[in-house]
């Protein structure tokens, strides 16, 4: 009987230290910001924050530059112009197969610099798995949660009977195609920076859970009026709306490098019966089970953020390049050759430095990733008859000797 109150303190001590695990939350202590308050001139930083999953396909991130910059979101710009898709795993290097959504009310404006609203960070939330920001001339909050191929959308209108969301397709080669009765768009975007075969497309497909009031495409600067379709130099889709005040407008987005049939069971898939806040939810899931492998104790709450926040950036890169199939086949489109081939393949790695420090940190703390971005660089040797030395997403020649062979 001596024992039972030890028992009891032994019991209470464990059960205490369970629950303390369970509600530790690294990924509340990420700062996807941080980084971002650069310039080309003083090259501090050069992050955007990117709204993804750890190695996910597609990243999202708000955009207040125009479409070609590398510095695509600097922390001391005051207007965005868009939510982008990005691929850019540096701002040299710069991005490929972007495109982007942008709410906007009132009187109708295509261009970035004209439908650009003012926003303020202390009305935006961000978090490596979550973006919500205010956009003050349109009255309307924008919000975005991200799968590893997909996403969803939520834009909060006021009340407006000339309520848009504007699907920018971006330059370099795109089409759009509105269908109304689906209340769908489809398309591709092509642009791009370089090391990408001539057939390179990125096709993408958007839902939106609310009847168009009015459908509009564009072509350059030239506004088609209740035209569905464009293709051209840089096209783009508008869909109208009639909002009351506080209404809410999902839209599920995903694409695929394969196919337009790819992006549509890669949305299937990744959102299809799922709500806003379960994606989000899951997503949270995602990033915290890998921040979770490594804790850390003692140091600042300043140091423990930084830390965190660097752990972020390490498990962005390299991205997945490859998709699933309709048999649940491992598939990729290969940005060596151009063909649709089977196997993993990873992309956005510049070697050169990574070599030394983020592939034997993955080799040790995320071994069934390494195995299969080892499988990826095996690929593309057999697709290119070389390895890598600046990936993004096929060659880049921009970095001399060998650094991926280590």
């Amino acid at each position: 009987m001596i024992f039972f109150p030890v028992l009891i303190m032994i019991f209470s001590s464990g059960c205490a230290e369970i629950r303390k695990e369970r509600n530790f939350d690294p990924v509340e202590l990420v700062s996807p910001l941080m980084g971002t308050d650069s310039e080309f001139k003083l090259s501090n930083g050069n992050t955007y924050p990117a709204i993804a999953l750890p190695w996910g396909m597609n990243f999202w991130t708000p955009q207040t530059r125009p479409m070609g910059n590398g510095w695509g979101y600097t922390y001391d710009d005051y207007k965005i112009m868009g939510i982008k898709q990005t691929h850019q795993p540096s701002p040299w290097i710069n991005d490929y197969a972007a495109f982007s959504l942008m709410p906007v009310t009132g009187k109708l404006r295509i261009k970035e610099d004209d439908r650009a609203s003012w926003f303020s960070h202390k009305a935006e939330v961000v978090k490596p798995y979550y973006y919500s920001v205010y956009l003050s001339d349109h009255d309307v909050t924008a919000e975005v949660t991200p799968t590893e191929r997909a996403a969803m959308f939520r834009f909060t209108f006021p009340a407006n009977d000339s309520s848009y969301i504007l699907l920018d397709a971006f330059n370099k080669g795109s089409m759009v195609k509105i269908l109304p009765g689906e209340r769908k768009v489809i398309g591709y975007c092509r642009n791009n920076a370089g090391g990408v075969p001539e057939n390179f497309h990125n096709y993408f497909v958007a839902i939106f859970d609310k009847e168009f009031s009015s459908m509009h495409t564009w072509n350059g600067d030239a506004l088609n009026l209740n035209k569905t379709d464009a293709e051209g130099e840089h096209t783009g889709a508008v869909l109208g709306f009639k909002t009351t005040e506080g209404e809410v407008i999902h839209v599920r987005v995903a694409s695929s490098f394969i196919s337009t049939e790819q992006a549509e069971l890669n949305l299937k898939r990744e959102t299809e019966g799922k709500d806003f806040l379960t994606i989000m939810n899951a997503g949270k899931k995602i990033w915290n089970d890998q921040l979770k492998r490594i804790k850390v104790e003692g140091g600042t709450p300043d140091q423990q953020r930084t830390f965190y926040s660097c752990l972020y950036r390490m498990i962005l890169f390299p991205r997945s390049f490859y998709e699933i199939d309709e048999k649940n086949d491992i598939v990729h489109y290969s940005p060596y050759n151009g063909k649709v081939l089977p196997g993993y393949m990873y992309t956005d790695n510049g070697f050169w430095d990574t070599f030394r420090s983020l592939f034997p940190f993955t080799t040790l703390m995320y071994p069934e990733v390494n195995s299969r971005i080892m499988e990826g660089l095996v690929n593309t040797y057999k697709e290119s008859g070389w390895l890598p030395e600046w990936a993004s997403p096929g060659h880049r020649d921009c970095m001399i000797g060998s650094n991926s062979a280590s």
